[in-house]
């Protein structure tokens, strides 16, 4: 399954810290990338260092327009799911996420209203305010597993530090 993560918006003064989490929780759950809907190259140059030090081939690429990163997806078959509080209860319609090809849209600022007509899917997780750092590890952890694959044991090619698991302390070992 090829996800990509469309982060909406971002406010480098108030959202900066967000946005990476939202980068390193794709990463770290499977997604294929990040496109950015800001001008904000920060962003992008601190997940890339993290890919390039831990490995993987996960990317943050800036984009001006959502719309039509949007519709370049969808008119390459793609389909889109949009986080949002507001949206059905994921449980209830996680069996018709089925696509191999899907885009993950995580709003920072207010959210266009035709976000909501553009997505396949306009998807809550427990229909309350929470953190969409949380809903998009929640979804890709639940999407992934669905579709066979096991995103809290992915191994990670290349890099150059590798986390040794240990019961007690912390131990980082170099490739």
């Amino acid at each position: 399954m090829k996800i990509i993560i469309l982060r909406l918006g971002h406010r480098p003064q108030r959202d900066q810290r967000i946005t990476t989490h939202v980068g390193l929780t794709a990463r770290a759950l499977g997604a294929e990338g990040m496109l950015l809907a800001s001008d904000d190259s920060g962003i992008g140059k601190s997940i890339n260092d993290i890919t390039e030090r831990w490995g993987g081939s996960f990317y943050v690429s800036r984009t001006k327009s959502w719309k039509s990163e949007i519709n370049k997806w969808k008119n390459s078959g793609g389909k889109v799911l949009h986080l949002t509080m507001y949206g059905m209860n994921f449980p209830d319609v996680v069996g018709e996420i089925t696509t191999d090809n899907l885009m993950v849209v995580v709003g920072a600022e207010k959210v266009p209203p035709e976000i909501y007509e553009l997505a396949d899917w306009n998807v809550a997780v427990g229909n309350q305010p929470h953190s969409e750092v949380a809903a998009l590890a929640v979804v890709l952890d639940r999407l992934q597993t669905l579709h066979g694959n096991e995103p809290l044991k992915t191994e990670f090619a290349g890099g150059e530090l590798e986390i040794v698991p240990a019961r007690a302390g912390k131990e980082v070992k170099s490739r």
